[in-house]
């Protein structure tokens, strides 16, 4: 498992980009529980943020792509709007231990 940051670190409604060896991965929170996905929009294959840690939308409630607007659904990557609906991010496999947000090598 590689670690990626104390879990706690993530707060409510926010997300935090990482590079793990050239593997860009993002976290987020929403009621109390952490998602992680892959950082690749389904439709061009460019990572979502365009300013570090930025992938939710203004209000929080989704998860947006800068490039085209693309909105997902936090608890399932689920596109919902956009040139990509109906396709999901890729989900990475966590855990946490001792505290530590970890992945799991691919």
């Amino acid at each position: 498992m590689h670690p990626l940051c104390a879990a706690s670190d993530i707060t409510e409604q926010q997300s935090k980009g990482f590079d793990i060896d050239g593997r860009e991965v993002f976290a987020v929170r929403k009621n109390d529980k952490l998602y992680v996905y892959e950082n690749r929009c389904p439709h061009r294959g460019v990572p979502l943020e365009w300013m570090p840690d930025t992938f939710l939308d203004p209000d929080k409630q989704f998860i947006q792509c800068a490039t085209h607007g693309a909105l997902f659904t936090i608890d399932a990557g689920l596109c919902i709007a956009g040139p990509c609906n109906g396709t999901s991010l890729e989900p990475v496999k966590f855990d946490i231990i001792d505290g530590q947000l970890c992945i799991a090598p691919r």
